[in-house]
C-alpha cells in the first residue's frame, strides 16, 4: 500500500526534513578527534526537542538513541557510545524527526579531522551518487532507474553497493512502502507518481558489498573491515524535475564546503 501526498502534507514533511539538515549542522559543529557519539545524540535530541518535534529514531523498533552514528567500516543504525572519535576517522550520522504527524529522514557521512584521499573520494562519490539518485525522482521514472544510477556510478570507482539496506517512502511512517534498492534495472520496479515521498540512501563500501550484523542487534559493518559512507535525502516526486525536502545546506555551512 503507498501512501500518496497531498501538498498539504509535503509541505509538513519538508519542515521535518528541514529541521534534520539543520540538527545535523548542530551535531557537525562538534564532530572533530576527542567528541564521542553519545554527546552528539544528546545535543541532537535537545536541539529537535527544543524545535517542537520529537527524535524519530529513539525507542523506533527498540533503538535506544535519537542519533544513529556508523564509524568507519559501520554501514548504518550504529548505537551512540563514549568511545571517542579519532583523527582520520568517517562517521555516518543519521537523523529522523517526527514534526506534527510526518518524518523527516536524512544522513550525512562526516570527516573527523583529516582523512585519507582514499576515503574522500568514497565520501564524494557516495554523496554525487545521491545527487544523480534524486535526479530520476521524477513522474515517469521507475524505481530500478534510480538504483541503476546510484550502482552504475557508484561500481564505476570499484565500490561496493550494499544489498540488504534500501532506501524507502517516508511519510506517517518511517519506513513506508515502496523500497528504493541503491541497485537496480533501469524501467524496472515501482512507476513514480505525483505525491509519492522518498528517502533515498546510498550506502556504499570501499571493498566488498557484504556485510554482517553485530551482536547488538543493530549495527550493520562491512564483512571486510573496510568503511563505508552513506548520504540520504527526502524528496517528492514531481513532474520533470525532483522535490528535495531535505537539505545539506546547513551542514555545509558549518564544514565550510562550497
Amino acid at each position: 500500500m503507498i501512501d500518496y501526498k497531498t501538498e498539504e502534507e509535503i509541505e509538513i514533511q519538508r519542515k521535518s526534513s528541514l529541521l534534520v539538515g539543520k540538527t545535523l549542522a548542530e551535531v557537525a559543529k562538534l564532530i572533530e578527534p576527542g567528541i564521542t557519539t553519545l554527546k552528539l545524540d544528546k545535543v541532537a535530541e535537545e536541539f529537535i526537542r527544543d524545535n517542537n518535534a520529537i527524535p524519530g529514531f529513539k525507542d523506533y523498533n527498540g533503538f535506544p538513541n535519537t542519533l544513529c552514528t556508523s564509524v568507519n567500516e559501520q554501514v548504518v543504525h550504529g548505537i551512540p557510545n563514549g568511545n571517542p572519535l579519532k583523527e582520520g576517522d568517517i562517521v555516518s550520522v543519521d537523523c529522523g524527526v517526527l514534526f506534527k504527524g510526518f518524518y523527516g529522514d536524512s544522513a550525512y557521512t562526516f570527516a573527523v579531522g583529516k582523512i585519507s584521499d582514499e576515503i574522500k573520494q568514497l565520501l564524494e562519490v557516495t554523496k554525487q551518487s545521491l545527487l544523480m539518485g534524486l535526479e530520476k525522482a521524477v513522474v515517469g521514472n521507475r524505481v530500478g532507474d534510480i538504483g541503476y544510477t546510484i550502482q552504475q556510478y557508484t561500481e564505476s570507482f570499484g565500490y561496493g553497493v550494499v544489498r540488504e539496506l534500501v532506501g524507502h517512502g517516508v511519510g506517517k511512517n518511517l519506513h513506508e512502502s515502496p523500497e528504493v534498492p541503491n541497485y537496480g534495472r533501469r524501467k524496472a520496479g515501482l512507476k513514480l507518481k505525483l505525491g509519492l515521498v522518498l528517502a533515498i540512501e546510498p550506502m556504499i563500501n570501499l571493498g566488498t558489498r557484504d556485510v554482517k550484523q553485530l551482536k547488538d542487534g543493530w549495527t550493520i559493518v562491512t564483512a571486510d573491515g573496510k568503511p563505508s559512507a552513506h548520504f540520504e535525502h527526502d524528496v517528492a516526486v514531481r513532474k520533470g524535475k525532483p522535490d528535495v525536502l531535505s537539505t545539506f545546506e546547513y551542514i555545509e555551512e558549518v564544514l565550510n564546503i562550497k
